[in-house]
């Protein structure tokens, strides 16, 4: 099971075991990561699951898909490593990937 770690808006870490096939938000929610709150519950239509990946994951990552896209017009403080960790599926080869939450996400 693949371990990823979030960064929460204050720095401190939190490393959380996934189940392979879930996505990153709901790794987040379900084990109490300050700073996602996904209300739309994975449908990405809502934004409030965006985050940022470390930089030497991102061609590990699926590319991002167009709804995603348009979504995080809605996020505050993007930048070219914003994604929705509701459309990022945890893989094994996703095992000790650092995603960063957003400080306009505290």
């Amino acid at each position: 099971m693949p371990t990823i770690v979030f960064i929460e808006p204050d720095g401190q870490q939190k490393s959380v075991t996934s189940v392979t096939g879930q996505s990153l938000m709901q790794a987040a929610v379900q084990n109490g990561v300050r700073g996602i709150e996904a209300d739309c519950g994975g449908s990405c239509t809502c934004a409030t699951c965006h985050a940022y990946i470390d930089p030497q994951w991102a061609e590990r990552l699926p590319a991002i898909r167009a709804l995603e896209q348009d979504m995080l017009e809605f996020a505050l403080d993007t930048n070219a490593h914003s994604r929705l960790t509701c459309q990022i599926q945890v893989t094994d080869d996703l095992d000790g990937l650092v995603v960063r939450i957003p400080h306009a996400q505290a």
